[in-house]
């Protein structure tokens, strides 16, 4: 009896690439609107007055009202096209958890990771929308309050997750489109490690002002 070993490999026809385009778009959005929203939480660091006028400024101009319907939009259509890719049948989570151990390779574990901190970032951040656009104005001293009212774990867990999607994201996205190659995948490590180590930083160093704000 012989056993028929073929594999058929079904190549990406074009509506799987303008899914993907139509993904990296929906990611770099997403992107954008962090480092905005990062800019906004970390001015406390200098100064509440600071923050509080930015999101005067951000509410004023309804880029808080708007922006957040859009922004949550964004999240479920970007994740519903990550998610073509996601096994979520328990067979198909066990081959490729398989798959990584048995490989030892790094960038596999990488799309582990970016698989799991997806949907820590799609509960988790849709929470945070919720209850900050349910309780506008955006102040400081609400920001200080959710953290140091037992929020603070929320956040210890939304950060890392974050900004571990975006590092690993932006490394996939430039090995995937060609933009990284072999030769310099290490220095493109290493700039993904330095990006996170900034970003986790600044959260941190805004979470521990929120803490203390009196």
């Amino acid at each position: 009896m012989s056993v028929d070993a073929t594999m058929h490999v079904v190549r990406p026809g074009r509506r799987d690439a303008y899914l993907d385009w139509l993904q990296m778009l929906t990611g770099a959005g997403l992107v954008l609107f962090m480092w905005c929203h990062m800019l906004l939480v970390s001015s406390v660091v200098l100064s509440p007055r600071i923050m509080d006028a930015i999101a005067e400024f951000f509410e004023a101009t309804y880029m808080a009202q708007v922006g957040g319907p859009v922004i949550f939009i964004t999240m479920i259509v970007h994740f519903v096209l990550a998610a073509r890719k996601i096994p979520f049948r328990a067979e198909g989570q066990k081959t490729i958890w398989a798959h990584a151990k048995m490989m030892h390779h790094a960038d596999t574990w990488l799309w582990v990771v970016q698989a799991v901190t997806a949907m820590i970032v799609l509960i988790m951040g849709s929470i945070h929308l919720f209850v900050v656009l349910s309780d506008l104005p955006i102040t400081a001293v609400k920001s200080a309050a959710r953290v140091q009212e037992g929020w603070g774990w929320f956040y210890l867990i939304l950060l890392p997750s974050i900004e571990l999607h975006v590092s690993v994201g932006f490394y996939r996205i430039g090995v995937k489109w060609g933009f990284i190659r072999t030769a310099n995948r290490p220095q493109a490590k290493k700039a993904e490690n330095i990006m996170f180590a900034v970003f986790m930083a600044i959260g941190l160093v805004t979470l521990l002002r929120f803490a203390f704000l009196g």
